[in-house]
């Protein structure tokens, strides 16, 4: 391949897929829902998924990139991103209504966090199957909704959810063993909603997933009188009570400006590694139209400019980001990371353009009751 020429793309999360088991997997609300609205059930309770995850493990969670061949060709920037129907919007959770002052501090929103996930029928003691993304709390009817890339809750090499799938909101990472923090809890995975497309077809411009969640649990670790570290668990109840969520946009403008939250950590193709997944981080930028990737079959997103890496996959676009409020509209995610000047390292990140599909997959998991 003529260098010249040459963009490196790669989804940002890159995971090596192995197979694996599922729970059922269903089309979402026979006779009511969209038939291209495709969900799963969670293998595992919240108790299971919950107490797999120890602070260390949850530190030993990688983003493996290293089994994808990074290089496509580039091009012009693509006219199928928009609008295929009217544009809408539903107001973030304690938004209804309400007007905030002005903040010229960029606060980080609560509502984002780490997800983590183990490979399907991999051998969930082998470090090799611990992977992670990021996510955010999103509005819905029970406020129990987190948004996030479909490849950060599907493998699409083998056709299985991922195992022990849980978020932790507002996630830092201290230097301890037992300093893995969850101040509003830990959230494990009930109901996996994503588009039959990318299921199917593997595209990426369907490269987006709406996970209903559990009640959490908040954990903290003690030592013991034997000296060893043990978990002490509380329930908080649901996510949205506890951290608010973010409002939900669909067939917006394609330039727009918005905020992306998430918690890269992966390298850059140069083999550079600027960031430590330890703690959240931010990028502001107008979007546009990005090129067609047929490698990934995408022909929809739209980027802009911003060196994430790994890591931060699934982490949500903000349009009309309030730092007062810590509140936005969720008009994209963290799907794929672009090297556009061939200095390998990336420079752009893209998301699907959210349309009425996105929408149709939202309203699903939006109105799914979990205990």
């Amino acid at each position: 391949m003529n260098s010249r020429a040459r963009r490196l793309t790669i989804p940002l999360t890159g995971v090596l897929m192995i197979a694996g088991v599922i729970g059922a997997t269903t089309r979402a609300d026979a006779g009511t829902a969209p038939s291209d609205v495709v969900s799963s059930a969670a293998s595992e309770t919240a108790g299971e998924a919950t107490a797999f995850w120890s602070p260390e493990r949850m530190r030993k969670a990688t983003d493996a990139s290293d089994d994808l061949d990074l290089s496509v060709k580039g091009g012009k920037a693509s006219s199928a991103a928009g609008p295929d129907g009217r544009a809408g919007a539903v107001p973030p959770i304690g938004g209804e209504g309400t007007r905030s002052i002005k903040s010229k501090q960029v606060n980080l929103p609560n509502t984002v966090g780490r997800v983590f996930f183990t490979l399907p029928g991999a051998n969930p003691l082998d470090p090799g199957s611990w992977k992670y993304c990021s996510g955010t709390s999103v509005q819905s009817k029970y406020r129990n909704l987190v948004a996030t890339s479909a490849h950060c809750v599907y493998d699409v090499k083998t056709n299985r959810f991922y195992d022990n799938w849980i978020f932790i909101p507002s996630y830092w990472d201290g230097n301890q063993a037992w300093d893995g923090k969850n101040p509003y809890g830990i959230y494990a995975a009930k109901w996996f909603n994503a588009h039959d497309d990318f299921v199917v077809k593997e595209d990426y411009d369907f490269d987006y997933a709406f996970v209903n969640v559990h009640s959490g649990f908040k954990v903290n670790w003690e030592k013991g009188t034997d000296g060893t570290w043990k978990p002490v668990v509380k329930d908080v109840g649901r996510l949205g009570d506890n951290v608010g969520g973010q409002g939900f946009a669909w067939n917006q403008k394609v330039k727009n400006k918005v905020f992306s939250f998430g918690y890269p950590a992966g390298l850059h193709p140069d083999g550079d590694k600027p960031f430590t997944g330890r703690t959240m981080k931010w990028c502001f930028g107008t979007t546009g139209a990005m090129p067609a990737a047929p490698k990934y079959n995408l022909q929809e997103h739209v980027g802009f400019k911003c060196a994430f890496t790994a890591g931060a996959s699934g982490g949500p676009w903000l349009l009309k980001y309030k730092s007062s409020t810590r509140t936005g509209y969720l008009n994209g995610v963290n799907s794929v990371a672009w090297d556009t000047d061939k200095n390998d390292r990336y420079d752009r990140i893209s998301s699907p353009y959210f349309n009425g599909d996105t929408y149709q997959v939202y309203k699903v998991a939006a109105n799914r009751w979990t205990k």
